[in-house]
């Protein structure tokens, strides 16, 4: 059936999905007529979009209606669902519905099921985990094939440590890289790349690291410069649980007597087994104890900050105390 559903928190990635679709399905020439987007504001957004699809098209080309960040498979009223089964159904052929929303669709609903047996496409778009390096630096490999520029991997490496999972910042870094070149098809160097892109998540991977060695002065200044480059206090926690998580994993297998490197990367889910010894390394001075102790410390303050508190009391100090504890006070 031609209905689409795309969820996720990757905003960027949504938004790149909603164009290639609306232009395979939209004809440019009669674009106001067969093109509707419904804000989520609009209380009666669902029963008009439903009445909008069925409509005929206009000339050329087909139908798209669009319901954006829609609460529709998190909440769903007995009336809309009624309207949802009788129209999904027999929405004709050259009529496309998409649904976006940021949130996760709650299996348990009627409505979500109805959409996910209709859907042609029902697509998650989520972000990818910060402490998932290879993955992220597939992910830059990607964008770099897209755009048009060449990379040698430790350019690559470069960029994914610099911007992270934020898929949007990824794709502006490659096209102001890709101005930059200006046609040249020689790989980009680690210099030009330094220079050129904007680093906050190593700096976030720095911050773990000052943690880690309980340098508290170091990491008080790295928050600092994080905060300053604007970078979201929960993109920070997120680094931070996923660093410590790993680090907790590999220690727990090193204490176990494991030795196989395959196996301990298989327990830690990291996919390259060959950074299993620079991770040993990390952790040598610490503790499973301490590790441990750390986790609890990242998960106050995730929950605070999501409590509102301010981004820079919070961080600076729980990274204080998180500082004391690698520090064995």
């Amino acid at each position: 059936m031609p209905i689409y559903v795309y969820w996720g928190e990757d905003d960027f990635a949504i938004e790149k999905a909603v164009t290639v679709l609306r232009d395979r399905i939209l004809d440019p020439l009669w674009l106001s007529f067969n093109y509707t987007a419904f804000p989520p504001e609009q209380a009666d957004a669902v029963i008009q979009a439903l009445n909008q699809v069925m409509t005929p098209t206009f000339g050329a080309g087909g139908r798209l209606v669009w319901l954006i960040n829609t609460t529709l498979c998190q909440h769903c009223p007995e009336n809309v669902l009624a309207e949802l089964q009788r129209t999904l159904s027999v929405i004709p052929e050259n009529s496309f519905l998409l649904l976006t929303s940021r949130n996760k669709p709650d299996e348990r609903l009627k409505a979500t099921k109805l959409l996910k047996q209709s859907a042609q496409e029902f697509r998650e778009f989520s972000l990818i985990p910060p402490w998932k390096t290879e993955l992220l630096v597939q992910a830059v490999n990607q964008a770099a094939q897209t755009v048009g520029v060449k990379l040698t991997p430790q350019t690559a490496e470069l960029l994914a440590e610099s911007v992270g999972n934020d898929t949007r910042l990824l794709y502006n870094e490659m096209e102001k890289l890709r101005l930059y070149i200006a046609g040249s098809n020689k790989p980009l160097d680690v210099k030009t790349v330094t220079a050129l892109v904007r680093n906050t998540t190593q700096n976030t991977l720095q911050l773990s690291a000052a943690i880690r060695t309980g340098d508290t002065a170091k990491a008080l200044g790295i928050v600092a410069d994080l905060i300053n480059a604007s970078e979201p206090g929960l993109r920070i926690v997120a680094t931070l649980i996923g660093q410590f998580r790993t680090w907790l994993l590999v220690k727990i297998m090193m204490e176990t007597g494991e030795r196989n490197p395959q196996a301990i990367a298989q327990a830690a889910e990291i996919n390259n087994p060959k950074r299993i010894y620079f991770l040993q390394q990390e952790v040598k001075s610490l503790s499973v104890q301490q590790l441990i102790s750390s986790l609890p410390l990242l998960l106050e303050l995730e929950v605070s900050l999501k409590q509102g508190a301010s981004e820079t009391s919070a961080l600076q100090t729980k990274v204080i105390e998180l500082c004391q504890v690698c520090q064995g006070n």
